[in-house]
């Protein structure tokens, strides 16, 4: 490799594909944007190609670029695995297993996972990180995770990522246990009220889109853009919002009645969950108890 390639430059590429902004991955990584558009032009220099077309919208890759980000992902997804090597060795041998959680899973099967995994490996180090699905798949290929378990994203979302399905969802529209829309439902009425709606990229986005585009539903004028479980189970209990969310995120409170399901086929929203893995990384004895863990998991939840 060039010697006059380092790792900031590796850093502050992959980051700023990650953004598709100068501005913004400057800010991620607490520098200033000339100071990352000098980095850049730098590494564009020692390559001897054009890797980034900036124009008004952002910054785009270039087919040179395109292959460099897979082997630059590759390479820091190397350098976090040696990183997290020094630590295990300097913990006393303690295996960490770092996995990001998508809001479908986290509230209702995560428990169950854990449990499970806690009494498989009781010695090793779990890690849960939670997000929306983009955050978590870019540090899936980052090598900042291990594992993500959620739902299916779109195809282009899911590039160089291997996906397991492990049981399908649907999308649910959920309110208080005593909403006035109770216990009818014209799904039409969904335009005079307001809706807590996932955000662009969420990869229930498209699922939800289709079904409303099904019922002669159009724009939602009055919505409130999030997949937050948090604030949505809060938010919800509290007010005449409707909910859609997948139906894993909301489980809990379903079944014991403080919200409840509007009256209507979801069915066309049905979706894969599974586990989301680097098809390169090779098999770990603490990932593999793992997925047993979360077969097990899977198994108490469809008793």
């Amino acid at each position: 490799m060039d010697r006059r390639i380092k790792f900031r430059h590796i850093q502050c590429f992959v980051e700023i594909a990650r953004e598709r902004s100068l501005k913004n991955a400057a800010e991620k990584l607490y520098l200033t944007q000339p100071a990352i558009s000098k980095t850049l032009k730098e590494l564009e220099e020692i390559v001897g190609a054009t890797l980034m077309l900036r124009n008004r919208s952002g910054v785009s890759l270039t087919k040179e670029g395109e292959v460099f980000l897979h082997f630059a992902q590759m390479s820091l997804a190397s350098l976090q695995q040696g990183l997290d090597g020094v630590e295990k060795a300097g913990a006393q041998k303690k295996e960490i297993l770092t996995v990001g959680s998508l809001p479908s899973v986290a509230a209702r099967l995560m428990p169950l996972v854990v449990a499970e995994f806690t009494e498989l490996a009781p010695n090793a180090v779990l890690r849960i990180v939670d997000g929306p699905h983009g955050y978590l798949v870019d540090r899936l290929r980052l090598g900042e995770l291990d594992l993500v378990i959620g739902r299916l994203g779109q195809p282009d979302t899911m590039q160089g990522i291997t996906f397991t399905q492990l049981y399908t969802e649907h999308v649910e529209l959920v309110v208080r246990a005593d909403h006035p829309l109770l216990p009818s439902f014209d799904i039409r009425q969904i335009v005079d009220w307001q809706v807590l709606f996932p955000p662009a990229g969420s990869a229930i986005r498209p699922l939800v889109e289709r079904f409303l585009i099904a019922n002669g539903i159009g724009d939602i004028p009055n919505r409130i853009e999030t997949v937050s479980g948090a604030f949505g189970r809060v938010y919800t209990r509290n007010s005449d919002a409707i909910w859609i969310i997948s139906g894993g995120v909301a489980a809990n409170e379903i079944a014991d009645g403080r919200l409840k399901k509007l009256p209507l086929d979801t069915s066309i929203t049905q979706g894969p969950v599974g586990l989301m893995s680097r098809p390169e990384e090779a098999e770990i004895p603490v990932r593999q108890i793992f997925q047993i863990a979360v077969r097990n998991a899977v198994g108490k939840l469809n008793q």
